[in-house]
């Protein structure tokens, strides 16, 4: 069976397609407020933009999870984040960008990373991909929608540790899942492997960003 998703989401929708319950929401907000979930590691005080032209994941699982970080002044703060996670993936045309605002003398300083433009993409395993924010076409085979987060067992599973996500909550899967024209915006991102083809970093003043 195979699913086709076009569209975009806010982590207040908190799925990349799909739409999780409220109360999946509600039941990682009462966790932790219990002291149920553990601390998970800080993240920056800056996400960054990601595009590709094509991901192509197999055994794809999404789940619901808060990220504890920093703003950018160094306040503490968490971000509600949508986890899309893949056994394997290959990415084509990876863009990655972040902006440092208010450097002194310098202003904004932009730096963007590219791979994955050549006849070899860039390749990982056991991905993990905190989003915020995505827009893609969006194809599933064989999706669960509503598992519970700790029977997603499609995917490599929950990544465990000092995560702050709820095991009952929330969660889809698929077999496969095929992502078009990615934009996104994400907090943090984690892999047990990550080939990088082609890799080119540069770095420049202003805002200049993926998207």
């Amino acid at each position: 069976m195979e699913s086709q998703v076009r569209g975009g989401t806010r982590w207040k929708r908190f799925a990349v397609v799909m739409v999780p319950s409220v109360a999946a929401t509600a039941c990682i907000g009462v966790a932790l407020a219990q002291g149920a979930l553990a601390a998970s590691f800080s993240v920056s005080g800056q996400s960054f933009k990601v595009t590709t032209k094509e991901l192509v994941g197999e055994g794809f699982s999404q789940y619901g999870a808060i990220d504890e970080g920093y703003t950018a002044d160094g306040k503490k703060t968490a971000h509600p984040v949508a986890v899309s996670a893949f056994k394997s993936a290959t990415i084509k045309s990876l863009c990655q960008s972040v902006v440092t605002p208010n450097i002194p003398v310098l202003g904004n300083v932009s730096l963007i990373l590219r791979a994955g433009d050549g006849a070899q993409p860039v390749e990982a395993k056991n991905l993990y991909i905190d989003v915020a924010d995505l827009n893609a076409d969006a194809t599933f085979t064989n999706i669960d929608i509503g598992v519970a987060a700790k029977d997603a067992t499609k995917g490599p599973g929950m990544k465990g540790g000092g995560e702050q996500s709820n095991p009952f909550g929330f969660a889809q899967q698929a077999d496969k899942a095929v992502l078009k024209d990615v934009k996104q915006t994400a907090w943090a991102t984690t892999a047990g492997t990550f080939k990088l083809s082609g890799l080119k970093m540069s770095l420049s003043s202003g805002v200049k960003e993926c998207y």
